[in-house]
C-alpha cells in the first residue's frame, strides 16, 4: 500500500482550531494516512518580519496536535538555517520515505502567489496541491494584485477542498494576547495555557 501524507507548512504563531480543522477536514476527504505539520524556520516570504522565536511556535504546533494520532510535527524546517524553501523540505521527505505520495496543504492565497515560489513545477511535481478555501475579503478600495500565470505543468496536480470556513487568524490571536485577553475555544487548551504560562505575544514578554 502506498502511504499518502499530507505536509501542512506554515509559521503556525500561534497554531489555532483553524488550521486543525483544516488538516483533519484533508485527512478525511483524501484518505491520507498522516498529516505532517511543519512549522517555518524562515519563511521566504515574510524576510522582515518579526517572528517568535521557531522553537517556540515547533513547541506550540506539538501542543495544538496532541490527541490525534494521524497528526504529527517535523522540526526539519525549524532547525535548518537560512530561508526555508518548500522544494527542499519536499525533497527531504522523499528521501525519508521514497515510496510515500506527497499532499502539500495551501491556502488559496498561497496558490495565487505560488508562480513567485522558488521552483514551483518542481513542487508540484514533488507533491499533489491541496488547495483550501480561505475566508479572507480583500480590504474595501483594494485593488486585486496580478500574478504572473500559473505554470501549465503544474495545474494538472491541484486539488480543490471543499473545507468549512473558520475565520480565526494567527494575527489576530496575537493582538488578543498582547491585550491580555483570553484565547480560550480559538486554540486548544494546551496552546493557550503555554502562551499564558511564557508571555508570549505580550509587549516585553
Amino acid at each position: 500500500m502506498v502511504r499518502r501524507i499530507g505536509l501542512f507548512g506554515g509559521t503556525f504563531d500561534p497554531p489555532h482550531f483553524g488550521h486543525l480543522v483544516l488538516a483533519e477536514w484533508a485527512r478525511v476527504r483524501l484518505r491520507l494516512d498522516r498529516v505532517v505539520f511543519v512549522p517555518a524556520g524562515t519563511p521566504p516570504h515574510k524576510r522582515g518580519r518579526r517572528l517568535t522565536d521557531a522553537t517556540l511556535r515547533f513547541a506550540l504546533t506539538r501542543l495544538a496536535v496532541r490527541g490525534n494520532p494521524a497528526f504529527t510535527v517535523s522540526g526539519f524546517e525549524a532547525r535548518r538555517a537560512g530561508p526555508s524553501f518548500t522544494v527542499d523540505t519536499l525533497r527531504h521527505f522523499h528521501a525519508r520515505q521514497p515510496g510515500a505520495r506527497f499532499y502539500l496543504l495551501m491556502g488559496a492565497d498561497s496558490l495565487a502567489d505560488f508562480p513567485n515560489w522558488h521552483e514551483p513545477v518542481e513542487i508540484a511535481r514533488l507533491a499533489t496541491l491541496i488547495v483550501a478555501a480561505r475566508p479572507v475579503q480583500p480590504a474595501p478600495g483594494v485593488r486585486a494584485r496580478s500574478h504572473p500565470p500559473f505554470p501549465a505543468r503544474a495545474r494538472g496536480r491541484v486539488v480543490l477542498l471543499d473545507n468549512p470556513l473558520v475565520a480565526i487568524s494567527s494575527s489576530a490571536l496575537r493582538a488578543r494576547a498582547r491585550g491580555g485577553r483570553s484565547l480560550r475555544y480559538l486554540v486548544p487548551d494546551a496552546v493557550a495555557a503555554y502562551v499564558a504560562r511564557h508571555g508570549m505575544y505580550r509587549r516585553g514578554g
